[in-house]
């Protein structure tokens, strides 16, 4: 019984509580345009990612993410003067040379998609959506860039994962029969990033149209799409000429009243290595987490391993992976290309 509550208690919060939750990622840091549609077209190359979160391995019916995304610029032609694609001198494409010859890109535009899917227990959201970004230069090293997300989202309740034990099954705020209830809503999304050479800062609101979703009519229960909110800074520190260390923070918060800050560390070794750590405290599923990465020419792969905080969850679950894939698409400087995922 114990198990049961809590696949139903931490399905709720993050799909069915009043102020609904976006999944968590904690990686987000290596894709910052998952959390701001402004980042989309910030690279020199189409970036594309994809990501599966296992989150709480030990509870049945416990949340997993996966998501597709893809972004690139347009009418971004200083190829070799612009925030990533600027030869550089020496071996190390992010060493202080590059840094030192610094430029901000000419204004451009950028443009990008993401493809999403979360379940948690009898739950199932898809998610599909397009950016639109604008990047435009503020002084030689500083660009401000804005974005918007339009799209839709998909919540259906699958009844074959429900255990009714001796409980009537019959439920008319559950539906009869699989696949019978399904709500439709639209998606819009917006921020701003203001990046340069040494630093980075974004604003971010999803859900920014709230709703109220009940899968019965005139029922009071139901899904409530409220606005989640992102804010996140982080600094570049160059450690000699081979390593880049940068320290960065997340805050986010949604109605009602729920809040998370997350503190996260990246420690680069020339364009090829890095390992991070990252902590979160949130009200309900905080954790802390080690994170590893690898840069193998146009391709990159990075794995973190969470373990969770929250007293009800460790006495029951596992902890949390996740896996990220990354391919640079059309990048014409190949592994000399100094990339910005930051």
């Amino acid at each position: 019984m114990k198990r049961i509550f809590l696949i139903v208690f931490f399905a709720a919060i993050t799909l069915l509580v009043n102020g609904q939750a976006k999944p968590s990622y904690t990686q987000y840091i290596l894709n910052n345009y998952i959390l701001n549609p402004a980042v989309a077209g910030i690279e020199n190359y189409t970036d594309v990612k994809l990501s599966y979160r296992n989150q709480w391995t030990g509870i049945e019916g416990a949340p997993v993410t996966a998501y597709f995304s893809i972004h690139a610029p347009i009418g971004k032609s200083d190829l070799r003067t612009s925030a990533t694609s600027m030869p550089v001198r020496g071996v190390n494409p992010r060493g202080k040379d590059y840094w030192d010859q610094y430029s901000a890109p000419a204004p451009h535009h950028g443009i990008g998609a993401v493809v999403l899917n979360d379940r948690a227990g009898y739950l199932d959201r898809w998610s599909i959506y397009a950016t639109y970004a604008y990047h435009k230069p503020l002084s030689n090293r500083t660009t401000l860039s804005a974005g918007i997300n339009l799209g839709i989202s998909s919540v259906s309740l699958d009844r074959s994962k429900i255990d009714f034990a001796s409980t009537d099954p019959n439920d008319p705020a559950i539906g009869y029969a699989n696949n019978e209830l399904k709500k439709i809503k639209p998606e819009i999304a917006a921020g701003l990033w203001l990046y340069s050479d040494k630093y980075f800062a974004g604003l971010s609101v999803l859900n920014i149209i709230p709703a109220k979703q009940s899968f019965v009519k005139n029922n009071r229960y139901g899904e409530t799409f409220t606005p989640n909110y992102f804010l996140t800074t982080g600094y570049r520190i160059l450690v000699g000429n081979d390593w880049n260390l940068i320290p960065s923070v997340m805050f986010q918060y949604w109605q009602p009243q729920l809040s998370g800050l997350h503190v996260n560390a990246k420690l680069m070794y020339t364009d090829l290595l890095w390992i991070g750590g990252s902590y979160r405290y949130s009200n309900l599923v905080g954790g802390y987490s080690a994170m590893l990465g690898l840069n193998i020419a146009n391709i990159n792969v990075s794995y973190a391993y969470e373990v969770a905080t929250t007293n009800r969850l460790r006495t029951y679950t596992g902890n949390t992976h996740e896996i990220m894939i990354g391919f640079l698409l059309g990048n014409k400087y190949g592994d000399s290309c100094p990339k910005n995922i930051w």
